[in-house]
């Protein structure tokens, strides 16, 4: 398969998962437009996480049974008219209800990760995963750039039609270059859906890789949630602009994608799970530390994203190798469970900062950073095989 299909599924995926993230620096603009307090303009973060992580268990087993390009089309063309809602929202509980559909909807990035690993094939996976992990994690990243800089010239709701529009030439891009594959599971809806819990049931190593990636999740969006009001709070002059300049930093970090898929594919994916925790753990030190300047945040954010995406790919490439025909299914627990994490983390991290500041955000990600590395170490020690029941994807 040419290497460029790989980057155009890239560029896709980061453009989509942008859709759950623009909201982040644009809080505190949220809570002076509808006159809130910080803590509920937060729930747009929240409804956000959630939508994601629905959406995540809706439509992606999906992409086992049916045409992923129906699926692309049929999702992103109702993203498109959420992002529309959200522009228009006149008040906060409108914003919240857009922001939980948009993201419901925005989950072409989950599709797109298991068609590269078929496309790759065993030996290419962890680079091919890499590569569209790359994408996500710099449009995840980098849509806290737009949409900062965005709202700072043409304001917040400026940011959600250009996005709205940015869908419609995904669409198109997509059905341009996406490879006809066919569907892998031969069941119904019903059967379908009720092999998510065979699977989970059967298949022990995603229950490990879902609980590390959902703590270590909790851990970074717990960061990046309350970030805009941190950087507030150090100096009133820091708006959205400065809060979404800082995931120009990030993107340092998420370089780490296609390193990190190198080194699964060599085999020591444990390994590269268990050094992104680390990482995070030393992020929050530094968080606490040094946190209060610009400088440390800096320092602190390449470290932070530089765990999470080594860890994220490493887990994702495990999982795989678990069965060829469930791969959707199989990404549809472990992303699920992942984003109940950074919903949970967002909701913690806000919830911290509200009532003990800083300290307690630090506190918060130190604590979702430190359990990941203990579910690794007692995983690794009680491991057993990596599927113990029998095929499921025949359903």
């Amino acid at each position: 398969m040419n290497r460029s299909v790989y980057w155009v599924m890239a560029l896709a995926a980061g453009v989509v998962v942008a859709n759950n993230y623009y909201n982040q620096p644009l809080l505190v603009d949220f809570a002076h437009t509808f006159n809130v307090t910080e803590r509920a303009a937060g729930s747009a973060s929240v409804a956000a996480q959630t939508g994601y992580a629905l959406g995540l268990l809706l439509f992606v087993p999906l992409g086992d049974m049916v045409r992923r390009t129906t699926l692309f089309t049929v999702t992103l063309l109702a993203a498109a008219a959420a992002l529309i809602a959200t522009a228009f929202a006149p008040t906060l509980a409108w914003l919240i209800v857009a922001s939980f559909v948009t993201s419901l909807t925005s989950v072409t990035p989950q599709l797109l990760t298991p068609l590269a690993a078929q496309l790759a094939g065993p030996q290419q996976r962890g680079r091919a995963v890499g590569t569209v992990m790359f994408g996500l994690l710099c449009g995840i990243l980098l849509s806290r750039t737009v949409s900062g800089l965005l709202a700072e010239s043409f304001g917040w709701r400026a940011v959600y039609g250009v996005a709205a529009v940015a869908m419609i030439g995904i669409v198109a891009m997509l059905l341009a270059v996406i490879p006809r594959t066919e569907p892998t599971f031969s069941g119904s809806w019903g059967s379908l859906m009720g092999s998510l819990w065979t699977l989970l049931r059967d298949a022990p190593l995603i229950r490990q890789t879902s609980a590390i990636a959902a703590l270590q999740f909790a851990a970074f969006s717990a960061f990046w949630t309350t970030l805009a009001f941190h950087l507030h709070a150090i100096d009133p002059r820091y708006g959205s602009a400065t809060a979404g300049l800082f995931g120009l930093v990030g993107v340092v970090g998420a370089s780490a994608s296609t390193v990190s898929g190198k080194w699964t594919d060599r085999g020591d994916a444990r390994g590269v799970v268990l050094a992104g925790s680390m990482a995070m753990v030393i992020a929050y030190g530094v968080f606490a530390l040094v946190g209060s300047s610009i400088v440390g945040l800096v320092a602190g954010v390449i470290v932070l994203d530089f765990g999470v995406q080594i860890g994220h790919v490493a887990n994702m490439s495990r999982n795989m190798g678990i069965s060829a025909g469930a791969m959707n299914r199989i990404n549809t627990l472990y992303m699920t469970i992942r984003f109940a994490g950074g919903a949970l983390g967002t909701a913690v991290g806000t919830f911290a900062w509200s009532v003990w500041g800083w300290a307690g955000v630090c506190a918060t990600g130190l604590a979702f950073a430190s359990a990941s590395v203990v579910v690794q170490l007692v995983s690794d020690r009680h491991a057993r095989p990596l599927f113990a029941g029998r095929d499921e994807t025949k359903g």
